[in-house]
């Protein structure tokens, strides 16, 4: 399974925020739209990601205020990205290593979409269901032997 499985069943919605933009902006939208996650944009180029990690994190370093903050002050600068291409099972894997729990998808220079790590977790767990019915299908319909491909009866 690989990236593109999962954004075409996701749908093409994209967030993102300039890194000029105050970060009270920024958090508006995330609550708004119930995302964890901005791609941040300049000039048509991803030059950062913002999520509610760094969000926290800005809020607990300003007293529990965003302030005047702006996106590009907290971002983080060198998001995980991946390509449509990339296989799920590596997504995982980088995520993990990482931390990530959010990852641009980007087709050269050309933003995809954003997956998650819920994002993933589904499309693991529903790929395991269907093989799982496949399975049991299989086996509720294995043939039963025939009497005459049975061992003789001795008497």
């Amino acid at each position: 399974m690989k990236v593109s499985d999962i954004l075409r069943v996701k749908g093409g919605t994209l967030y993102t925020v300039p890194p000029e933009a105050p970060l009270a902006d920024a958090v508006n939208t995330m609550a708004g739209y119930d995302i964890g996650s901005l791609v941040v944009m300049s000039h048509g180029e991803l030059v950062g990601m913002l999520t509610f990690r760094e969000v926290i994190s800005a809020i607990a370093g300003n007293d529990g205020s965003v302030g005047a903050t702006a996106v590009r002050t907290v971002m983080n600068e060198a998001p995980l990205i991946c390509t449509p291409e990339t296989e799920i099972d590596e997504v995982r894997r980088m995520m993990l290593q990482r931390h990530a729990r959010y990852m641009p998808v980007m087709a050269q220079r050309t933003l995809m979409g954003v997956i998650s790590f819920y994002d993933v977790a589904k499309a693991v767990v529903d790929s395991q269901d269907f093989e799982n019915r496949m399975l049991k299908a299989y086996i509720r319909d294995w043939p039963v032997e025939s009497e005459s491909a049975e061992a003789p009866k001795s008497n």
